[in-house]
């Protein structure tokens, strides 16, 4: 399961770079999310998708410390978080680009550096 992801991952991370290398703004947008999903992923991975599935990781008051085996809840709280941040970044990228196609009247980022527009 981890080398299926490990492959996924690194087509995903080549998928984005790809995308972002293009001319076209839309391209690079979807380039900026596929690399975002592709991070969540790799934290998700890094985390242990592969282990047993243990208890909540929760302190009983007639006990000391946490019962073996318990799930992290650190990597799913990071994924959690970065998919929020995610959405705010491509929420403002498109406001972004919807804001330079207006002032320039294309999405084509060579154009866009041509002095004569």
């Amino acid at each position: 399961m981890t080398l299926l992801l490990a492959i996924v991952i690194g087509v995903l991370y080549g998928t984005a770079v790809f995308m972002m290398l293009r001319r076209s703004l839309v391209k690079i947008l979807i380039g900026l999310a596929v690399l975002g999903q592709a991070g969540n992923l790799l934290v998700f991975t890094a985390g242990g998708v592969n282990e047993p599935r243990g208890k909540t990781p929760l302190v009983r008051p007639d006990e000391a410390s946490l019962l073996q085996p318990y799930q992290d809840p650190i990597p799913q709280a990071l994924v959690l978080t970065a998919i929020v941040i995610g959405f705010g970044v491509m929420a403002f990228a498109l406001t972004v680009f919807k804001q330079t196609y207006r002032a320039t009247g294309t999405d084509d980022v060579a154009a866009m550096q041509d002095p004569a527009r």
